[in-house]
């Protein structure tokens, strides 16, 4: 894994320019304030037309036990993602997603149990890619239920490519796979190349509407 640690004075653009180039930025803990960029060998991605719905994660969506929104508590689902022992998401990362936000180039998709925020997945959009950076849970399928929202938004909005960034255990049994470097850079070269809305449509999962 290729890792530079000159230290990084972030900006919105500079974090687009990055991501159009395939790398990304990370931090060591919480504490530390010096991020580094990240260009890992072998890259997680969640194929838009391979996302598997397990039959009891199907059963659980159509009985909506939550309520999904898009966009309502971004600062949130990034606190909610940092609320672990050992995390990445120190203060710069959380300023510049912030920023990335308030231009538009970076959502969230919200669990809720009545006004209990136990849920969610965030990440960047550029052109027909969306960047995953993380996701939390505080509800059984919490989590597993963002991301079905999230794919489902994906690709209404015509998206081409979702990086995971890494492939864990628990995005593998979702559908994630693991691609080379090259082949990464293909495909978001692809993604790239093309135009998408994450706000273009309203979502659904399994035929449940969501509310915006």
């Amino acid at each position: 894994m290729a890792k530079d640690e000159r230290p990084l004075e972030l900006t919105p653009e500079l974090i687009l320019s990055a991501y159009a180039q395939g790398i990304f930025p990370m931090a060591e803990s919480r504490e530390e304030d010096e991020l580094f960029w990240l260009d890992p060998e072998f890259r997680g991605v969640l194929p838009l037309d391979g996302f598997h719905i397990s039959r009891s994660l199907r059963k659980t969506i159509l009985r909506e036990p939550f309520q999904i929104k898009i966009d309502t508590d971004f600062a949130g689902v990034i606190e909610g993602c940092a609320d672990r022992a050992e995390t990445w998401i120190n203060a710069p990362i959380f300023s510049i997603y912030m920023d990335l936000f308030h231009a538009g180039h970076a959502h969230s998709v919200e669990v809720w149990d009545g006004k209990e925020l136990v849920g969610g997945v965030y990440g960047v959009t550029l052109n027909g890619a969306f960047f995953g950076e993380s996701m939390f849970s505080r509800r059984r399928d919490a989590s597993k239920i963002a991301l079905a929202y999230l794919v489902s938004r994906l690709n209404a909005g015509g998206f081409k490519l979702l990086d995971t960034q890494f492939l864990t255990p628990h995005l593998a049994s979702l559908g994630g796979v693991e691609i080379p470097r090259a082949s990464y850079r293909r495909a978001l070269r692809d993604a790239l190349s093309g135009k998408a809305n994450f706000l273009r449509q309203p979502l659904t999962v399994s035929g449940h509407q969501v509310c915006t």
